[in-house]
């Protein structure tokens, strides 16, 4: 089934393989144009605010290139645990302390979507609550050392080792966790081209 719009086409602004992986399981036909930016954000932000502020950062790196036809997609990611975001890991060793403070814990992945046109902006979010079981060091190096987990914030990927033995649940949508709420993309993208 297509949703997108009829006379538009879709930029993904993702160098991501799961993200464009959903969006082709979805049926989307999409093109990719990637311009990086500094995952930077206001002090003061917290959860929501910051994946949507970085989505709409993401979006205006490339408001320019937009052409009348096109609807661009930014999305971002942010774990949020006790009151702090786990950003992605720069090392072996920040992934380690990420990991063991999800360890045993209760957290939230939250997943902000911007849509952009050369009119018009839309920017929403998901958020998801996820259950971690006690990690041992053992699980925890071994997922690191086997899965390199560098690419993703908080430092793990529910789709791989540590979600198919780690997580004991989640409330909300799986999707949002691996990158994309698919879910209120296909209710939002299809409407975005009537504005």
């Amino acid at each position: 089934m297509q949703i997108i719009p009829a006379g538009k086409k879709l930029v993904l602004a993702s160098k991501s393989p799961r993200r464009q992986e959903l969006l082709k399981q979805m049926g989307l036909e999409f093109i990719v144009r990637i311009q990086s930016i500094e995952e930077t954000y206001p002090e003061g932000l917290e959860g929501s605010a910051i994946a949507e502020y970085l989505a709409g950062q993401k979006a205006d790196a490339l408001s320019a290139t937009l052409r009348p036809d096109e609807i661009l997609l930014t999305s971002d990611t942010v774990v949020w645990c006790n009151g702090k975001s786990l950003e992605k890991a720069a090392d072996e060793a920040e992934a380690y302390r990420m990991l063991k403070q999800l360890s045993g814990k209760k957290h939230e992945v939250i997943t902000a979507v911007c849509l952009q046109s050369t009119g018009h902006r839309e920017i929403f979010s998901d958020t998801v609550r996820v259950h971690f079981r006690e990690l041992s060091d053992e699980d925890i190096r071994y997922y690191i050392q086997t899965c390199k987990p560098f690419d993703k914030a908080g430092a793990y990927g529910i789709q791989g080792w540590i979600g198919m033995t780690g997580i004991t649940a989640i409330e909300g949508s799986f999707f949002t966790v691996m990158g994309l709420p698919t879910h209120l993309i296909y209710e939002r993208l299809p409407l975005f081209g009537s504005r």
